[in-house]
């Protein structure tokens, strides 16, 4: 069958992770994208450590794309975009708000020459509120959202998260919004603003712990909730060889699974009972370290909900993680030696497998290419080139 988004253009202004991933979900199901790079590039592509002269960062946000180097600081620079968008059906902007009005190239301007165009402002605050033009990182977000306070062991400080959870959950919130503003388009032939924060999507991320707050009226405390160690059945245990295995024997079912199959049948009836969960957390975890990862594993199998907290290393080389393509190794990538790992695509459907070719653009490798499509001829082209507009 034909790619789902076949026919989509998307215009990817962002930098950085939030922007360059949700065009890559888009371009992974068919959508066109074209990654609009200052002249210098995207500055991912030049982050630690480097493959190839590039980024392995850069690697794993920016397959399945073609890149246009262009100055929008110039009048004709501007004209390109305008002559672009005009073709286009999604823009997507990670600069903060108002940088592109100021340029003359917002949506509103734009919209007057395409009323067709979806445009996706994605950017840390969003485009209202009293930090909407402050600078961030997903550290700064996190911490904002309640998330970095509840990260961590009770009585240690708060912890780094090692995902950037604000910027992946507003990459993905930012595909969504730009299927619902196509869905719109198609029913009424007009495109849509979407205002998409990535401090509003790591706080909807936290709806269990919030909902739980505001009915017992506790402020949450870090490694003292249901998720983060309060209770035995969901917990984290290490075992005799160092290693470590996740429990989360949250229905009575698996919990009795769990207790009998560790020798602790007596824990059973006292499974959410609030007053013995710190007794049977030292309980659990010196039955624990009695075996090792692999013989508790054995042990459990499916009989409860038991599975090993593992490396990166061991991720990859994971039977599930192989058997979904969840991880894809690019052996010899580009003659260097190196087999580049790299997130494989996520949505599967029975009738259609992701069109990805993990092809990587170089910067300003789409140029010519691309404003030939447009219509300018050889000489327009060598002229925007000597001004240094491309």
């Amino acid at each position: 069958m034909a790619s789902p988004l076949a026919g989509i253009r998307v215009l990817d202004l962002s930098r950085s992770l939030p922007g360059s991933f949700c065009s890559q979900i888009l371009g992974d199901y068919g959508a066109e994208i074209i990654k609009i790079e200052d002249r210098g590039g995207d500055p991912v592509r030049y982050n630690l450590p480097g493959l190839d002269g590039e980024s392995a960062q850069f690697f794993s946000i920016n397959r399945n794309k073609r890149s246009l180097t262009l100055d929008l600081r110039k009048s004709r620079g501007k004209s390109v975009f305008k002559r672009l968008a005009e073709v286009s059906d999604v823009i997507i902007d990670g600069f903060r708000p108002g940088t592109m009005d100021n340029l003359g190239l917002g949506y509103h301007m734009l919209a007057e020459i395409n009323p067709a165009l979806i445009y996706c402002s994605l950017t840390a605050y969003g485009n209202t509120g009293p930090l909407r033009d402050s600078p961030a990182h997903d550290i700064n977000i996190v911490g904002l959202a309640g998330i970095t306070e509840l990260t961590g062991r009770k009585g240690d400080p708060p912890a780094m998260s090692a995902v950037q959870v604000s910027a992946v959950g507003g990459s993905l919130y930012g595909a969504i919004a730009i299927l619902i503003a196509l869905l719109h388009r198609e029913r009424t032939g007009f495109g849509k603003f979407c205002d998409v924060a990535m401090l509003d999507s790591a706080v909807s991320l936290t709806s269990y712990t919030m909902a739980e707050c505001s009915v017992n009226g506790e402020v949450p405390v870090r490694g003292d909730t249901r998720l983060t160690g309060r209770y035995a059945y969901f917990n984290i245990y290490e075992t005799s060889d160092g290693k470590y295995i996740s429990v989360g024997a949250s229905e009575p079912k698996y919990w009795v699974n769990f207790c009998q199959g560790i020798g602790k049948p007596e824990y059973i009836e006292f499974h959410k009972e609030p007053n013995r969960q710190e007794e049977m957390v030292r309980g659990i975890q010196a039955a624990i370290k009695d075996k090792s990862q692999c013989e508790w594993l054995k042990i459990f199998s499916d009989a409860a909900c038991v599975t090993p907290v593992l490396n990166f290393a061991q991720v990859s080389e994971h039977p599930q993680i192989r058997e979904r393509n969840a991880i894809i190794k690019l052996k010899n990538f580009r003659d260097s030696g190196v087999d580049l790992t790299l997130p494989g695509p996520v949505i599967k459907f029975a009738d259609y497998s992701a069109d990805i070719h993990w092809a990587f653009p170089r910067r300003g490798e789409h140029n010519i290419q691309i404003l030939q499509g447009l219509g300018y001829t050889q000489a327009e082209i060598h002229a925007l080139m000597e001004d240094e507009v491309i």
